[in-house]
């Protein structure tokens, strides 16, 4: 069985009488995608400073890639990556001045250096700019950047704090398709966001809020615990409604007739739902269109569980 690359049990940071973090336990599987989700000042990023080993919890304990973080915080920034929300290249020197500081900071330099660079430049679209001073670049450019000199060392883990943060759709498009391609070839990557929607393109999501953690899942799994469901749309041409309808009264599900059709909320996509809608999409001249919950929803309804809990 695969072990976590992450493991986090009663993580907790106190700030005199305020708690940032309070009691936190998460577990990350190697070569997934996990979202830590939450509103501003909800504890993301106090919470991964203390996994990186910049920030000592008041408690609790911190294991990545099988380090100990505690005891050993500058062992285990040798095998990740790090993005912070504001990105960390010096001002007055060059793109490619920054390149060759952190390079050598991974123990890259000469050749292989130049090779790896090639590679990563290319990848994000930076070789026409490593002449222009980080100051000077946009401020997507400056994320691409930052993104790129956290990848040079090819960590085994990813820690983006924010990484999309006051960058354009373009930019936060291109950043989200590099973080599926690093997933893909078996990188782990733990993202904060404010951008709730951004927890679509994850394996797992965990939601904080005032340090606690209030839901920690499978996206799909959080839309059947949180959300009122899926909304199904049937549309079907008069003449072969009939034969849709015999489909629909099969299912067990709750059809409400409109004009073109049939409507129906349905709180999961289970295998029975699906091979219904399978059959319906089949009968000609009709047609099936899901809406999923988005994710703004879930988090809204997890938010007010918690409050009610509370």
């Amino acid at each position: 069985m695969t072990e976590p690359i992450i493991r986090v049990q009663g993580l907790t940071k106190r700030f005199g009488d305020f708690t940032a973090v309070d009691n936190l336990d998460l577990s990350v599987m190697p070569g997934s995608i996990y979202a830590f989700l939450g509103a501003n000042g909800s504890g993301k990023s106090t919470t991964i400073r203390m996994l990186i080993g910049l920030l000592t919890p008041t408690a609790g304990e911190v294991e990545v890639d099988g380090v100990d973080v505690l005891r050993h915080p500058r062992r285990v920034r040798d095998r990740i990556g790090y993005m912070g929300q504001r990105v960390s290249l010096y001002q007055g020197l060059t793109l490619q001045e920054n390149v060759q500081f952190y390079g050598g900071l991974y123990n890259l330099e000469g050749r292989a250096l130049a090779r790896r660079w090639e590679e990563v430049g290319q990848r994000f679209d930076l070789l026409d700019a490593e002449a222009e001073k980080i100051e000077e670049l946009p401020a997507g450019t400056r994320q691409r950047a930052g993104l790129a000199v956290a990848m040079l060392h090819r960590p085994r883990i990813l820690f983006l704090d924010e990484p999309t943060a006051g960058v354009d759709v373009r930019n936060r498009g291109l950043f989200w398709e590099i973080i599926q391609d690093e997933a893909a070839a078996g990188v782990t990557v733990f993202v904060t966001t404010h951008f709730l929607e951004e927890g679509e393109f994850c394996d797992w999501v965990s939601f904080i809020d005032r340090g606690r953690l209030v839901a920690n899942d499978q996206p799909e799994r959080l839309r059947t615990l949180f959300a009122e469901g899926y909304l199904v749309r049937v549309e079907v041409d008069p003449p072969r409604r009939l034969e849709a309808a015999r489909h629909l009264d099969a299912s067990g599900l709750v059809f409400v007739p409109t004009d073109t059709g049939w409507t129906a909320t349905v709180p999961g996509l289970s295998g029975s739902t699906l091979d219904t809608l399978r059959r319906l999409a089949l009968v000609p001249g009709a047609s099936v269109n899901i809406e999923q919950p988005e994710m703004t929803d879930v988090f809204r309804r997890v938010l007010q569980r918690a409050g009610e809990a509370a």
